[in-house]
């Protein structure tokens, strides 16, 4: 099945990186493909310890989408379709995975990957768990959702200049 977790809240990865922990405590394999990140975060650093888990993420940092040049979108855009791509060559040999498309909301809406490439992977959700991440999901991602969740930011330290917290945020 397809999960959506979205929305203004916190929590959206957590619920993510949740689920991997409790599908790896039963055994099965997961793949956590994050999208726009590339900076060290804790859940990435963890779920990299896990023997049942494989990362897929860029290498390199490139920050905020609007501050990228034409250059650093298309280098971006090649590597989210690189891991589309290697994401359907894992689910060709029928196993039994938990698939994570954390942040991939937005490289949808900013056209960094190709939608064709991410449809394939989602006709996949009859036969693996398949969890996206992401606020502002376009109308095809919440069309496709078995489960749509809404984390709703009710207060946060944010909005006080509580800048993000190593450990809590990320």
């Amino acid at each position: 099945m397809i999960h959506l977790y979205t929305g203004d809240g916190k929590g959206k990865t957590s619920a993510a990186v949740g689920m991997c922990v409790r599908a790896a405590g039963h055994g099965r394999q997961i793949c956590f493909a994050q999208f726009m990140k590339g900076n060290d975060t804790g859940e990435i650093s963890v779920l990299k310890r896990l023997p049942e888990v494989t990362v897929l993420r860029s290498p390199v940092s490139f920050g905020f989408f609007n501050s990228l040049t034409a250059k650093e979108k298309e280098e971006l855009t090649r590597i989210h379709n690189r891991i589309l791509e290697t994401l359907l060559d894992l689910l060709k040999d029928g196993t039994d995975r938990l698939i994570v498309l954390d942040e991939v909301t937005y490289p949808v809406k900013f056209g960094l990957l190709d939608p064709a490439l991410l449809l394939r992977l989602l006709s996949y959700g009859q036969r693996t768990e398949l969890v996206l991440t992401g606020r502002d999901p376009a109308d095809f991602l919440v069309s496709c959702a078995d489960y749509l969740t809404e984390m709703k930011c009710l207060r946060h330290p944010y909005q006080k200049g509580v800048p993000a917290r190593e450990g809590v945020e990320y």
